[in-house]
């Protein structure tokens, strides 16, 4: 079968923004909305490469997408190079533009088996896993890391060096160790000082909540783009107004916005593309995210949370976005429920 692909740096070229991946986020529904608010690049969600090799139908059905989310990678993670090299196989086989490998994720349930961020403190064993990968598949294939695995432990440079050596694309780098989690803030400095020293593209990730926080570091870091994740869960129009920004365009932040309707859209997509069961869940979670910051929105929280079904979530959802002034919302970046959806 053969797919009008796209080149990811090409792309990147054209709009540096990219979708960073986020666990229980980022599915088709959701990529496919950010896509059409401008992201230039969107990624899935962490796809497991043993749940491809058992073929299950949950794991194969988060590699769904469609032709307009294009350029698309398909994040994989593992521990063992012939599995993921396999799963990198079944994902260009599925249409992938890209392959990305997650070498980042912190959470203990993958870091214990050997993978994710675990990979940074073995980096024979990540050479082992990029050789096999780069080999296996004819499509790009890029990583994801952490600035390190702790602070005496941060590699990032090495990584991407080893990464240059066997043949990857390029390397997206979160600002933070995977000691701190999601905690404390993300070292741009040291992004910077990679990117300068790296013979290969490099994306910044972390922190960045704002469409010009997007442009700045953009700017300000020399990288060939960023990443933006949790800032797209507090504001569905970030990607649309750092574009512009980008291009030069006066900002248009804040003026114009039409939550309802952008509301509407999303909850399309979610009908279209979720399990019936999940369209509920997702709605009431994107919903809760959008509204953090705006007056009253701790009790249309818990007023959503106690709707009995989707078309009363929905309703709910639209009046308080239609009761809203865009320029009333506060910086709540650093809540704890705007902290999940590893990646």
């Amino acid at each position: 079968m053969s797919f009008q692909r796209v080149h990811p740096l090409e792309a990147l070229k054209n709009n540096p923004f990219v979708l960073a991946p986020m666990a229980g986020i980022t599915d088709h529904a959701f990529r496919s909305f950010m896509k059409a608010l401008d992201a230039g690049v969107v990624v899935t969600e962490l796809v497991s490469s043993h749940g491809i090799q058992y073929k299950s139908d949950r794991t194969l059905s988060l590699m769904s997408f469609d032709e307009t989310q294009r350029p698309l990678g398909i994040q994989l993670f593992g521990e063992e190079p012939e599995i993921v090299a396999h799963a990198a196989q079944v994902a260009e086989a599925h249409g992938a533009d890209f392959i990305d490998l997650n070498f980042g994720c912190p959470v203990p349930k993958v870091v214990k088996k050997g993978a994710g961020s675990a990979m940074l403190k073995d980096l024979p064993a990540m050479q082992k896993m990029l050789s096999a990968t780069v080999k296996a598949v004819k499509i790009p294939v890029t990583i994801k890391i952490r600035t390190g695995w702790d602070s005496s432990l941060r590699n990032a440079i090495d990584v991407c060096h080893l990464a240059h050596d066997e043949g990857i694309t390029w390397v997206a780098i979160h600002g933070r160790t995977r000691a701190q989690g999601y905690s404390g803030l993300a070292d741009w400095d040291y992004i910077t000082e990679v990117k300068a020293q790296s013979r290969l593209p490099v994306l910044g990730n972390g922190d960045i909540h704002t469409a010009q926080q997007a442009v700045d570091r953009l700017k300000n870091s020399g990288c060939d783009g960023v990443l933006i994740g949790r800032g797209s869960l507090k504001n569905p129009y970030i990607f649309f107004d750092a574009y512009r920004l980008w291009q030069g365009k006066s900002s248009t932040e804040k003026q114009n916005r039409q939550f309802p309707m952008i509301f509407k859209k999303l909850y399309e997509y979610l009908d279209l593309y979720c399990q019936p069961h999940l369209v509920g869940i997702q709605l009431k979670k994107f919903a809760a995210w959008y509204s953090t910051g705006y007056p009253g929105a701790s009790q249309f929280r818990k007023e959503i949370f106690q709707s009995q079904d989707v078309q009363q979530t929905l309703e709910k959802t639209l009046s308080f976005f239609d009761s809203i002034s865009v320029y009333d919302q506060e910086d709540t970046s650093r809540e704890d429920f705007l902290m999940g959806g590893h990646g």
